[in-house]
Formats: structure tokens, C-alpha cells, sequence
């Protein structure tokens, strides 16, 4: 296994790689689009400008990682490790991702785009979804316990499918909650 620590890896580009381990490292404007990833180790590292579309990230553990203005369409999330599964999106576009079964409590999601990601019988609580677009993401057996979608948009979500005890949402997103209803709030 290769380990790096304390790296920045710049304006490169690669489509696989197998049980590396990194560190305490930054990736700047790096394009690992329909890569494979398979059981990589990240720990405290930063990915800043990167594009992931497609990649496969099977068995990667993702440990006190952000991402800051990435492109991570279509990403399996749920396909990584669960063992200390920890990330931060930050302007991301996230659209076409799975969450499905993760525990990402905290976890916060800051001015992403998250159209059509699934968050099926995942934990969310004490999530941020802070100016997030949510249009089509799937919430069924999802925890939002406590989670803050204060200024959210576009999300629908049904109460009775859902455990949003004591989640936050502004009087202006109410209608996300009633959807099911097809009723109209004038």
C-alpha cells in the first residue's frame, strides 16, 4: 500500500487506483472522472476543484474528508466504508448520488446541487442542508432528526415516512412537506 502524507496533488488526472492511502493531503483541480477508487483511505483531506463524475469509489474510507467545488455526479457514497464515514460538501454538484443506508449524522451539505440523490433509509441527523437544491432527492425511512433545512429548496419530504423530529424548515419550504397531499398553498 502506498501512503502519502501531508501531499498536494495538482491538475492531475487518473483513473485507478487501489488501496492508497492519503493523509492530511490536498487535491486541487484534479480529474478522477469514471475512475476507480477501490478501498482507498482518506483521512483529513481536502479535494478542491476536482471532477469524480462516475468514478467508482467501492470500499474507500472516507474520514474527515471536504470537498469544495467538486463535480460528483452519479457517486455510489453508500458503496463506501462505514468505519468513521465523515464528509463536508461544499458548492458541490452532487446530482444522481447515492446516500442510501449512511450514517452521516453532522453531516454537512453547504450551495450543492443535490437533484435527484437518494437518501433512502439513511441517518441524517443534525444534517445542514444550508441554500441546497434538493429537487427530486429521495427521503423514505430517512432520519433528518434535528437537521436544519432552513434554507433549503425545491425538497420533498413526507413526515409519515420519515423521522424529522424536530428537524428545522422555513414557513416558505413548508410546501415540501405536503406534496403528497396535492394540495394547493396560496
Amino acid at each position: 500500500m502506498i501512503v502519502y502524507e501531508g501531499k498536494t496533488f495538482k491538475n492531475i488526472a487518473s483513473k485507478e487506483s487501489k488501496d492508497g492511502e492519503f493523509e492530511n493531503c490536498s487535491f486541487m483541480n484534479c480529474d478522477f472522472s469514471n475512475g476507480v477508487f477501490i478501498s482507498g483511505k482518506f483521512t483529513d483531506c481536502v479535494l478542491t476543484n476536482c471532477n469524480l463524475a462516475l468514478a467508482k469509489i467501492g470500499n474507500c474510507q472516507l474520514n474527515d474528508v471536504t470537498f469544495k467545488d467538486c463535480k460528483l455526479l452519479g457517486l455510489n457514497f453508500c458503496d463506501c466504508s462505514d468505519f468513521l464515514f465523515t464528509v463536508k460538501y461544499e458548492n458541490c454538484i452532487l446530482d444522481y448520488s447515492s446516500f442510501a443506508r449512511k450514517k452521516m449524522a453532522k453531516t454537512h451539505f453547504l450551495n450543492s446541487s443535490l437533484r435527484n440523490v437518494d437518501f433512502t433509509g439513511s441517518d441524517l441527523s443534525k444534517a445542514v442542508f444550508a441554500n441546497d437544491d434538493l429537487t427530486n432527492a429521495v427521503f423514505n425511512k430517512t432520519t433528518i432528526k434535528e437537521a436544519d433545512f432552513l434554507t433549503a429548496r425545491n425538497y420533498s419530504i413526507d413526515p409519515e415516512k420519515n423521522n424529522v423530529k424536530k428537524a428545522r424548515f422555513s414557513l416558505y419550504g413548508v410546501t415540501g412537506l405536503l406534496n403528497k397531499y396535492d394540495i394547493r398553498i396560496e
